[in-house]
């Protein structure tokens, strides 16, 4: 570099820091301003040598981090320069979490030793190594939050600058985005950054969708800016009676969950219905806030008519982020959906910032649960559930981020919230470990009801205890909860361990009289005979009479045979392999259908019954424990998760050109039923040459119709022409594969 690009850069970096320091949330102190100028020249000095991918200086990527959490997010200056702060001991050598100590004190180190151990992992590490990162991650949740909304902010920020990656790092960072950070975003309640941070995963993980949602958003934002107007116009008038402070804006909703409502409704774009919301805010007091929320309900509702089964009254019962409003869906003029979303400028900061704003507007000399500590509390049993692995542990605290809430009350009338699809058993874990795991019955309202009961907002329950009860194995189908899940699962494990016990000695006993030695080789190949995962299973199962003595001598038996086998199949030097896998063998022989990685090599593969893909999709390659590669569509509802938790198994994969071989494809269709439509249909399928038609369901009721066609395809590209054909069979409304 020159010394003019040299003195360029450095401006920029001043004015950078300069913007940091203006656009804050909270108002800085004098020493609020030294403590996060000193933190700017320790990063400064760090990162000199460090440039990014795209070229800039590495100082502009903590700057930035530090402008969202100042600006976007509203932290103190504390967080401000650890944020300035989080690569240095990472990424050189001359600083460590004491000298971070000595110079800003203990609670920045603490912070910046959490982000520090979170960071240093190799992205190439087996899978376990990757959940284990994003455990001991939630881990910090117990120690300061703070260090995960740093966090979120440093993958906001590294995901808005993501173009200069190689492709597959793009998509397992996206990936990763979207399985684990937007979630915690979510439930931290930091809406907006999660709106950016799902849209961005949806770019990197499937960009002509993304592509195409973001041009037709473009297209219709005049005609959309102009029926927004007309809407406001209406109860503008009426509002402006009332003497009240307030601002209507409109908001699209994201691209993210546009896809999300279009692939949930099985619609197009066009027609999602609520692709906007439109949102009053008005300014009051705190004794009025909640009157003044009602009354603008009732303004609007007095001009359009509201959807009865759309009203969320999140001032009565705030969610468990701490997320306040009053959303209401009305019919807008033109016979549109419109949602209007109802805040105090007191809760669109909270709605905007989560936590920061919650403490900003806590009541001084108030009690005031505060919904994060609470929910951080929750989460601390099943947190520590060390047990389970990695994989699993992720797994069980995703079930708690993006679950929709339902308020039920306890036999003394006390409030309690819990997800969506709860049920009694989530509920008596919820009141304490020891009610859940004596819970004999529950009753709902008064009635008795089975543990699998589906809980509704608004229901009284009852847990019916007796200590003689104990978890049993179908618990787990009734839980849905992280917390009731993994308390189940840990008191199974101890009472599986105990039966496990007294079984390995009985098979001990049964082994030595079939003269078969129990050690490491004959439970291996006693796992394998009876087809279990585990030697804790096999010593179970026997400690349960599963496996019983004819079992044993079966096993016996074949073992004495397989040395028999063993010779024939070299004498005829034929190797023994079964159905299966001679058809695979054929099949990837005789048709090269995809290549896998840079080198487009050709590899024996399985495609995955999960999403059915064909030639034409896009695709990518899962390396698996016992199958070998499986085959996925890039958009499968498993592809985040295996991209997110296992990105060294996953295999670039592209179709080569091949119209031999034969593809299984399903598709539904809907509409009115015409006299003569399934034979339109029928025709139209047998006049297409290259599709084979291997089966046709057909349902009307009441004058409209459902059907299921199976059909044989080459590739998509026949398939999609297949699917635009039926649609203009008169009577068909919608047809989409599975």
């Amino acid at each position: 570099m020159t010394e003019v690009d040299i003195e360029k850069e450095n401006a920029a970096i001043t004015k950078a820091y300069k913007e940091l320091l203006r656009v804050s949330y909270r108002t800085l102190s004098t020493e609020d301003k030294k403590l996060i100028r000193k933190a700017f020249d320790v990063a400064v000095d760090a990162h000199k040598e460090q440039r990014r991918k795209s070229g800039e200086a590495y100082i502009f990527h903590p700057i930035a981090v530090a402008k969202i959490v100042a600006q976007e997010i509203g932290l103190d200056a504390t967080s401000i320069a650890a944020a300035l702060l989080h690569d240095v001991v990472e990424d050189n050598e001359d600083y460590t979490v004491q000298d971070i100590e000595r110079l800003f004190g203990e609670t920045v180190a603490k912070i910046v030793d959490g982000l520090t151990k979170i960071s240093t992992f190799n992205a190439d590490m087996d899978v376990s190594m990757q959940a284990e990162n994003f455990r001991k991650m939630l881990l910090t949740l117990n120690d300061d939050v703070r260090v995960i909304i740093i966090k979120i902010a440093d993958r906001l920020h590294n995901m808005q600058t993501m173009e200069s990656m190689r492709a597959d790092k793009q998509v397992k960072i996206a990936s990763e985005t979207l399985y684990i950070y937007a979630p915690l975003a979510h439930r931290i309640g930091l809406y907006n950054i999660k709106s950016e941070l799902e849209d961005l995963g949806l770019k990197y993980t499937e960009p002509e969708v993304y592509n195409d949602i973001l041009l037709k958003m473009k297209e219709s934002k005049e005609e959309q800016d102009l029926y927004i107007q007309e809407f406001t116009e209406v109860i503008k008038n009426s509002l402006d009676k009332e003497n009240l402070n307030y601002d209507i804006k409109g908001r699209p909703k994201s691209i993210f969950s546009i896809r999300r409502k279009m692939i949930n409704q099985g619609v197009s774009y066009d027609e999602v219905y609520d692709k906007f919301a439109v949102r009053i805010i008005y300014k009051t007091d705190a004794a009025n806030e909640k009157f003044l929320a009602w009354k603008i309900y009732s303004i609007v509702t007095d001009h359009f008519r509201p959807n009865p089964t759309r009203l969320r009254d999140w001032i009565s019962s705030p969610k468990s982020t701490g997320y306040e409003a009053l959303h209401i869906t009305v019919m807008g003029p033109k016979g549109r959906w419109v949602e209007v979303q109802i805040r105090s400028e007191r809760m669109n900061e909270i709605a905007e910032k989560g936590y920061a704003a919650h403490y900003k507007y806590k009541n001084k000399g108030e009690k005031s649960e505060d919904n994060l500590d609470t929910w951080i509390n929750k989460l601390q049993e099943a947190l520590e559930n060390h047990g389970a692995n990695a994989v699993d542990f992720v797994e069980q605290f995703k079930l708690n981020l993006y679950s929709k809430e339902i308020f039920v009350f306890t036999p003394q009338g006390d409030l309690k919230s819990l997800p969506k699809g709860a049920t009694p058993l989530d509920f008596a874990f919820s009141i304490h470990t020891e009610v859940g795991l004596k819970t004999r019955g529950a009753k709902v309202n008064g009635k008795l009801v089975p543990l699998s009961h589906q809980l509704k907002s608004g229901d009284q329950v009852d847990i019916l205890t007796s200590e003689n009860a104990k978890p049993t194995p179908n618990w787990l189908d009734y839980a849905t909860t992280a917390r009731a899940r993994s308390k189940i699962k840990n008191a199974l494990k101890e009472s599986t361990k105990i039966v496990a016990e007294e079984g390995k000695e009985i098979l001990r006993r049964k082994l030595k009289q079939l003269k078969i030695t129990l050690n490491e080789d004959s439970v291996n190949e006693m796992v394998n005979h009876f087809k279990l995962k585990t030697s804790l299973d096999l010593f179970y199962r026997v400690g349960t009479g599963t496996i019983d003595n004819t079992m044993l001598k079966e096993y016996a038996s074949s073992r004495s045979n397989a040395f028999v086998s063993y010779l024939k199949n070299k004498i005829t030097r034929k190797p023994s392999i079964n159905k299966e896998e001679l058809e695979k063998e054929e099949i990837t022989n005789k048709y090269d259908l995809l290549v896998f990685g840079k080198e487009e090599e050709k590899l024996d593969y399985k495609l995955a019954v999960c999403c059915n893909p064909i030639p034409g999709d896009a695709v990518f390659g899962f390396l698996t424990i016992k199958e070998g590669i499986k085959v996925h569509k890039s958009n499968c509802p498993n592809a985040v998760s295996l991209q997110s938790n296992y990105a060294y198994r996953i295999l670039p994969a592209k179709w080569i050109d091949s119209t031999q071989q034969d593809f299984p494809a399903q598709i539904i269709l809907s509409g009115i039923d015409n006299l003569g439509l399934v034979n339109d249909i029928t025709k139209l399928i047998s006049a297409n040459m290259n599709v084979n038609m291997k089966s046709i369901s057909f349902e009307s009721n009441d004058g409209v119709f459902s059907g299921k066609i199976n059909v044989v395809v080459k590739n998509k590209n026949l398939l999609t022409k297949l699917m635009d054909n039926l649609k203009k069979i008169n009577g068909i409304d919608k047809v989409k594969r599975v």
